[in-house]
């Protein structure tokens, strides 16, 4: 996994262009409807011809819910409209969910039972795309690339989504995980760009003593605090993570998983987080950043696009700055590597009659291109799956995202994050454990003990 998300690393450097996807970024609160949610088909068709076309649906999920996905949402919106203008008689039904419903809860069952909606948001990997794929649940898409002609123009991003040399699925961009910082705060405490651990560590200490928080936190949802926590155990791993996690070569209660653990204790007990983070949700901590009562946010890259006109942490704008984790004394792994992803995206129902074979053409035509990419680059702060030209890189002048597409560009190697390679059971412990880790209810060693009970016994169904 290191090996291919490294040549798309140094693929986007010869060509300008960057890697980034999973996860675990699209958390909202609650749905919100769309226009085109109860559209009528707009074929472009003759009125003559209109009474002859039989109208079909295609049921579409997505998780580009609430305020902070609207531009996203806005994207789905016109990729829509215009699929439904290209094909007679087709209207799409769309179903937005919170993103760890869709993912953990409601797509598993559908799938299970044989009746997922046709086009839906997955992410790659052994626990979700490839586990889907190989169940007979997922539409070969290698034909329809081929078709459009596009294959060759995605990077090289298709390693979740590939079984036995086909394409299961289709991610929309990617990301990296870092921290976000407020320069403003920063300047006016006298403290240096925290580029390093010791700059860090110093802020860290000096913002706690004048009563900002250093880190804005919201651990209510398990999956925000493992952001961290997988880039602290990607750095102290040498070799093989996480996928040696689910072969058994890689063990969460190891000394270097333990240290990883260990290390956001201690941040915890010294109060560089949110106090009560327990209790605060994903948008808490956007909230609290914005408002300047933390300096700093560790996040994933599409958070760039809460900083600019128009976005809910518009405040900001022109005044965040963003890093990749800095090198971290005595831990073992490689230490510009990042935690970079192509994770999420589309999956395509394997049970589509003609006309929705068509109509996911279609689909597929009008949202994987340099047009929609780039929008997702500069509206959603979405890092592009395909080979942007250099015409459309020329439009990227927002400074934060170049700050974004730089330090990618600078990683001499990456790796996923965990949830995308272990069974939905270990990734559910992980959250668990960690927030006992946060409650002072265990200890490092604790919480990798009892996440390894849950792999071992995990691995062995196998």
């Amino acid at each position: 996994m290191k090996k291919n998300l490294k040549v798309a690393l140094t693929l986007l450097v010869a060509m300008s262009t960057v890697l980034a996807a999973c996860g675990k970024n699209n958390n909202a609160s609650s749905p919100e409807a769309s226009p085109n949610e109860s559209s009528s088909a707009t074929g472009s068709e003759s009125p003559g011809e209109s009474s002859n076309i039989e109208p079909f649906t295609v049921s579409l999920r997505h998780i580009q819910i609430g305020e902070p996905q609207k531009f996203r949402k806005a994207i789905l919106d016109d990729v829509v409209k215009k699929t439904e203008g290209e094909i007679p008689g087709l209207k799409f039904e769309l179903d937005g969910i919170e993103d760890a419903v869709n993912r953990f809860t409601k797509l598993p069952a559908e799938m299970a039972a044989g009746n997922p909606p046709k086009i839906f948001d997955m992410f790659g990997g052994n626990a979700d795309a490839l586990k889907y794929a190989k169940a007979g649940r997922l539409l070969d898409l290698t034909p329809i690339l081929d078709e459009l002609g596009i294959k060759d123009k995605f990077l090289n991003v298709f390693s979740q989504f590939t079984l036995d040399g086909k394409i299961y699925g289709l991610p929309i961009g990617g990301n990296m995980e870092g921290v976000f910082y407020n320069t403003e705060i920063f300047s006016a405490n006298g403290l240096n760009a925290p580029t390093t651990w010791d700059d860090l560590i110093k802020a860290a200490d000096s913002l706690k003593a004048k009563g900002i928080t250093p880190f804005a936190t919201g651990s209510q949802a398990g999956w925000v605090p493992n952001m961290l926590v997988n880039t602290l155990i990607g750095r102290n791993v040498a070799a093989n993570y996480p996928n040696g996690l689910t072969d058994g070569t890689l063990k969460w209660n190891s000394p270097e998983f333990v240290a990883a653990y260990a290390t956001y204790g201690d941040w915890v007990k010294k109060g560089y987080f949110t106090k009560g983070e327990l209790g605060k949700t994903y948008d808490d901590m956007l909230n609290e950043f914005a408002a300047g009562k933390a300096a700093m946010i560790f996040d994933g890259s599409w958070r760039s696009s809460a900083f600019k006109a128009g976005a809910v942490a518009a405040n900001l704008e022109g005044k965040v700055g963003f890093i990749a984790l800095p090198a971290i004394p005595d831990y073992k792994g490689d230490q510009t590597s990042i935690n970079a992803n192509y994770g999420n995206g589309y999956g395509f129902s394997s049970d589509l009659n003609d006309n929705e074979l068509k109509a996911v053409t279609a689909f597929i035509k009008n949202l994987y291109n340099d047009e929609m990419q780039l929008r997702g680059l500069l509206e959603d702060g979405v890092l592009p799956s395909m080979k942007l030209s250099d015409e459309a890189l020329a439009n990227v002048t927002d400074p934060l995202v170049k700050q974004v597409m730089e330090t990618m560009s600078k990683a001499s190697s990456s790796f996923v994050h965990f949830d995308s390679v272990v069974q939905k059971a270990v990734n559910s412990e992980t959250e668990l454990q960690l927030q006992k880790l946060i409650a002072n209810k265990a200890t490092a060693q604790q919480v990798g003990d009892a996440i390894q009970k849950v792999q071992d016994s995990e691995n062995a169904k196998k």
